[in-house]
């Protein structure tokens, strides 16, 4: 049984898009990539007919993950979120302990994580030292440099 997977309206369409990419793009033009290096003669010695080939088992794999998370996705309706603990979706903001400094995240499932625009997994170390804790909580949480503590500021959606 495949894992079900908690997305935003936005992250499933951008998968749903690169899927689409994959299929009505990609493997026509690997399967016509395939056909011109058949044309090319002898099978036995044509390297541009394997590695075309290999290509496209890789992305007839790719295409497969994406159709099973796909199947499994679910929409998350943000407005129905309890804000009382950090969940899925929960943008959170952290203080670091140590040096006082403050981040905001927003926990999301690991396709759609992004550091750079503060979207972090739930499956990463911090997305998982957050997830169930309240405003005013401390999390202590172990990462590659050590242990460090993060006092839960606000919790909000969206």
């Amino acid at each position: 049984m495949s894992k079900v997977s908690y997305y935003t309206l936005e992250g499933l369409k951008s998968l749903k898009e690169e899927l689409n990419q994959l299929k009505d793009v990609e493997r026509p033009a690997a399967s016509n990539a395939i056909a011109e290096a058949r044309d090319k003669g002898d099978l036995s010695e044509n390297a541009e007919y394997d590695a075309a080939k290999e290509a496209q088992g890789m992305l007839e794999m790719r295409i497969s993950k994406l159709e099973a998370i796909v199947a499994n996705a679910r929409v998350i309706d943000e407005s129905q979120l309890d804000t009382s603990k950090v969940l899925i979706h929960s943008t959170v903001k952290i203080k670091n302990a140590t040096n006082g400094a403050t981040m905001t995240y927003k926990l999301v499932a690991q396709s759609e994580s992004d550091l750079k625009t503060g979207k972090i997994s739930v499956d990463s170390p911090i997305g998982k030292g957050l997830l169930g804790k309240t405003v005013g909580d401390t999390a202590a949480i172990q990462v590659p440099s050590g242990t460090m503590n993060f006092e839960i500021v606000e919790i909000t959606r969206g």
